[in-house]
């Protein structure tokens, strides 16, 4: 099957993703979104990467354009460095799928692309035909910016007294997250890195995942555990036991912590963000970030509403100025892995608690829906009153 556009960017098996096909729609991307004459590029850790940003750099080089190479680095990273600059990006990455695929996901210089965009792309792509190779100018300020965000609104002890496993494996975030985690005070402890590429997907983490997960929590007595799809824009987030929290419960202990008023979010989420009461308004959308940007768009063209949005996969995405714990944490319109570890975490430390303790709170009022995928009871929360006399029992 050809690559085609799927809920997030342009996807297809690394053998069909040739130099020529990823030129034509770099240069259809340019053709349809205002540049500047100025491209910001960068990828996750898949072994197909370097090659097709090769060939992405090259387009935009012969177009005229010039290249700033952010190299490996989480998505929202790469898209906060060029909204930062008011430049478009595009990203080399396959995200959560396995190995023999890839894609590249495409920015303009406000955010993520929009459907419209992304017709006017198509519309725009005129075949396949490779370009001569072209050298781009290194960026290396992108990945500590994204840093620097999350230390200035969190500070040096948002997370003190934790105990934090991160599960490393292929994350093209798992070198940043080590050190952002122990800067604001946590205790970190590395797991399963992996030089070969693994495939996570937050949104269905396997049982044999889940096992190791639970033996890291027991062995290593963890207070949390944390990872990341390929690219950091899906967290994987579990509590002291180990157990999977949910990806629209850890968005929605997000949006809980930093005050949001408005949710948007797809229809898959869980029914239990309006059971809870806790927000104004919450706007469903079809199923993927371009709907949700759209929304939250929508949201906010009325009184300054305090908006976020989330998927059932966790991706957070921020529409307003928010303040974290120890300072202000400016919009992000991109979905984000970083802000719904964090946010949960540090209001777990404020309120000396345990994680397990506020997904209990919010789990109390859950109800059980089936999943899209037709998996009944998919995100069901069992036995919650035991959960709840447990997970209370402070940390």
């Amino acid at each position: 099957m050809a690559p085609k556009f799927g809920t997030s960017g342009l996807r297809g098996l690394v053998t069909e993703l040739s130099d020529g096909l990823c030129a034509g729609y770099t240069r259809a991307f340019l053709a349809a979104v205002p540049h500047r004459g100025r491209l910001f590029l960068g990828r996750d850790l898949r072994a197909s990467s370097p090659r097709i940003a090769a060939a992405v750099a090259a387009a935009a080089a012969e177009a005229g354009v010039a290249v700033a190479d952010c190299g490996e680095l989480p998505t929202p990273a790469l898209a906060l460095a060029a909204m930062r600059a008011g430049a478009p990006s595009v990203m080399v990455t396959g995200s959560h799928i396995p190995a023999d695929r890839n894609g590249l996901k495409f920015y303009t210089a406000t955010g993520e692309i929009t459907k419209a965009d992304e017709a006017a792309i198509l519309a725009a792509y005129a075949g396949d035909r490779a370009a001569p190779s072209a050298r781009a100018e290194p960026e290396p300020s992108a990945m500590s910016a994204y840093r620097a965000r999350y230390v200035a609104a969190f500070g040096p002890s948002a997370l003190r007294g934790l105990r934090v496993g991160l599960w490393q494996h292929s994350s093209v975030a798992r070198d940043l997250l080590a050190g952002l985690l122990a800067d604001l005070g946590a205790e970190v402890l590395p797991l399963g890195r992996s030089e070969v590429f693994v495939p996570v997907d937050t949104e269905a983490v396997d049982g044999a995942t889940r096992a190791r997960l639970a033996a890291w929590a027991a062995d290593e007595r963890l207070d949390a555990l944390v990872s990341t799809d390929g690219d950091a824009d899906r967290p994987l987030v579990a509590d002291e036991t180990g157990a999977v929290v949910p990806g629209d419960v850890i968005g929605t202990l997000t949006a809980l912590a930093l005050g949001a008023d408005t949710v948007v979010t797809p229809v898959s989420s869980n029914t239990m963000i309006e059971a809870s009461g806790r927000f104004a308004r919450v706007l469903r959308t079809k199923i993927g970030s371009p709907y949700v940007i759209a929304g939250m768009e929508a949201a906010m063209t009325g009184p300054a509403p305090r908006t976020v949005g989330f998927e059932a996969n966790g991706g957070f995405l921020l529409g307003f100025a928010a303040a974290g714990p120890a300072g202000p944490l400016p919009p992000l319109m991109t979905r984000d892995a970083v802000l719904p570890i964090l946010a949960p975490l540090s209001d777990a430390v404020r309120q000396g608690c345990r994680l397990s303790a506020l997904v209990a709170i919010v789990a109390a009022g859950l109800a059980v829906v089936g999943a899209v995928r037709g998996q009944l009871g998919w995100y069901a929360f069992l036995g919650t009153g035991a959960y709840l006399a447990v997970a209370l029992g402070g940390r």
